[in-house]
């Protein structure tokens, strides 16, 4: 092992780009040894160390694994151009941070699906360890590939390559499953078939696709989604931890050596979203609203702090403002962390009548730019949507962001909702300016504004489902109108790349015989999809027509409520028929409100639902 690390370290590292993301051996990283760990586990991002290093997901596992005596989680990362290269001109197999052990000698390889564009990164890194991409292709000397993350609820496109899809929170599910493997390993001669049948039916939230039949009617559409053995369920279900403030968190997350996309604490304040939007995958599948007291927020930051010297702490949720003591929070927060010069963020907030008062107890936050997410610009299609705010609202959130010092508003916006309109369309640049010009009344020069458009994508597990997505053309038509009708310096606006929009659309929703083309693309050069410099639409192009499959069934057709969806045999706990009721309320421009809140809908996802089943 040191003699492999040496060769690394002196034959390859010195002529990569940033060194230092290959090498480990950062502040609160775990190392092990040999002798004292019984199961190996590979913790793989399928993306760069930079993003990686900044995703909670990646140290709160590693964190919860590390604590185990049994077990070794080390982190792998999708190696850059360069790195890539290096390793294939020197035949050096992929490697662990922590230990420098190729990914072929672990016993577990657990993948984190964050994102559809990800998948030949997947593909790349299976490679580049020397392991047999296609499940079927390995044998009892491979380690068992597992892939967790909210594409494991839509697992079917990359079906091909991963053994078993973990569904859900971690957590809780995560050490039962290294127990479950262990006893596996240790009692006989177990095949690698036998192995995962095992695991599939000890726990509730594994889904195998090779344990699963699709058949398909001669239009191609899926008949039906079965179990090929007894006692394999027909619906996996996806795991939910019930209190957040017990749950595992990382006293001491790793600290990088070298820059990241974000360096600073993460703090998950709440889990889940109620409010119900009708696009929002996360706000369906991550139901229900759990949350952690001041109190352990403050313990929680405060253990962080001293473990790693950040000067920012990030306050996450899916709508930071929907956290119901967020007053009392950033009070005793700045308390705090405002004499260390400890600076503290949010992510987007939500807009409501609430937001006149949230700047002006904002008072730890560093007033660079503040982000609200409308989503939909017009009433019409906010209704469309279930998002029951007002540009008064927003309008009187600005006003009070400018007086307490903000220069800086940021605003995101879809495109390509169901039912939109021009007149839609044309209110994103109308917006815009009404809020730069709001700046004017409060200081007397207009505010800097950014705006973040992105493309619509029909997500499986929510009340689009079945809708089909805008065209291509379409989209360059949008973006051209809103280029268009915004001229001005303080206003700045990025559209997110609607090519790659349209191939997330087809993976979003897709079923297995997408594999062929995934394997196509990377064949093909496709790598580090998610990114600009690299990403190639007509290679993904060629990829379609080489393989015979055609794209467009994916994307622009509706699909009908009783057909047979991709996703059928996983749940994340929201019932089929509350998207369905959702869906036909979105028509009728029908607000649900937040159930937090208010009354249940019966959405299947917590207790109070009659069609509950805890996992």
């Amino acid at each position: 092992m040191n003699n492999f690390r040496r060769y690394v370290e002196d034959k390859i590292l010195p002529f990569v780009e940033t060194p230092g993301q290959y090498i480990g051996g950062e502040w609160n990283s775990i190392k092990k040894e040999d002798s004292s760990i019984d199961v190996t586990f590979a913790l793989a991002f399928p993306d760069t160390y930079a993003i990686g290093m900044s995703h909670q997901g990646m140290q709160i596992l590693y964190g919860l694994l590390n604590e185990r005596k049994d077990t070794a989680c080390e982190r792998v990362f999708a190696p850059w151009y360069d790195m890539e290269a290096a390793l294939r001109e020197h035949d050096i197999p992929l490697y662990s941070l922590e230990s420098f052990r190729p990914l072929g000698e672990f016993d577990i390889i657990g993948f984190s699906l964050q994102y559809e564009m990800s998948y030949t990164n997947v593909l790349n890194m299976l490679d580049l360890a020397k392991i047999p991409l296609k499940r079927e292709e390995r044998t009892e000397k491979d380690p068992l590939v597992i892939a967790g993350g909210p594409l494991a609820l839509t697992p079917e496109p990359i079906s091909d390559f991963i053994d078993i899809f973990f569904l859900g929170d971690g957590e809780e599910k995560l050490p039962q499953f290294i127990e479950c493997f262990k006893a596996l390993k240790h009692s006989g001669n177990f095949s690698r078939e036998e192995k995962i049948l095992s695991l599939v039916k000890e726990m509730k939230n594994l889904y195998a696709p090779s344990l699963y039949e699709v058949s398909y009617d001669s239009n191609g559409v899926i008949n039906k989604i079965e179990p090929k053995l007894p006692g394999v369920p027909p619906v996996v279900r996806g795991a939910s931890i019930s209190n957040l403030g017990k749950a595992y968190f990382p006293e001491s997350p790793i600290v990088p050596y070298v820059k990241t996309i974000f360096e600073r604490i993460s703090i998950e304040v709440m889990r889940g979203c109620t409010q119900g939007c009708r696009f929002c995958q996360a706000g369906m599948t991550k139901r229900p609203n759990r949350i952690r007291s001041v109190d352990n927020i403050l313990n929680m930051s405060g253990d962080c702090y001293r473990n790693t010297g950040h000067d920012e702490i990030s306050l996450g949720a899916l709508s930071i403002s929907d956290y119901p003591h967020l007053k009392d929070l950033m009070t005793r927060m700045g308390e705090v962390f405002s004499p260390k010069n400890v600076n503290i963020s949010f992510p987007s907030l939500r807009v409501s009548d609430e937001l006149t008062e949230l700047p002006s107890y904002l008072n730890t936050v560093r007033k660079s730019g503040l982000t609200f997410a409308p989503e939909a610009a017009s009433t019409r299609l906010r209704k469309v949507i279930n998002k029951n705010i007002s540009n008064e609202d927003l309008f009187a959130g600005v006003r009070e962001a400018y007086k307490e010092g903000w220069n800086l508003v940021k605003l995101y916006f879809m495109v390509g909702l169901p039912t939109e309109t021009d007149e839609d369309v044309e209110e994103i640049a109308n917006l815009a300016y009404r809020v730069s010009g709001l700046r004017k009344e409060v200081k007397g020069s207009v505010g800097n504004v950014n705006i973040t458009v992105s493309p619509f994508v029909p997500k499986a597990h929510t009340p689009f489902q079945w809708e089909p997505m805008v065209s291509l053309e379409r989209l360059k038509d949008i973006r051209r109108m809103i280029m268009s009708k915004i001229r001005h310096r303080r206003i700045r606006i990025k559209f997110n790349k609607p090519e790659r929009s349209v191939l997330e659309g087809v993976f979003a929703r897709g079923d297995r015989r997408l594999g062929k083309v995934i394997l196509q693309a990377w064949q093909d050069g496709c790598r580090f999809d998610a990114w600009d410099d690299f990403f190639d639409y007509d290679k993904w192009v060629s990829a379609f027509e080489k393989t015979g499959l055609n794209e467009k069934p994916y994307l622009y057709r509706e699909r009908g409520e009783d057909e047979v969806l991709p996703w059928d045999h996983v749940s994340s706990g929201t019932i089929k028929e509350f998207l369905q009721s959702e869906r036909k309320k979105s028509f009728e421009q029908v607000f649900t409100p937040d159930c937090f809140t208010d009354g249940c809908p019966d959405c299947g996802a917590c207790a109070r639902s009659e069609h509950y089943v805890k996992v």
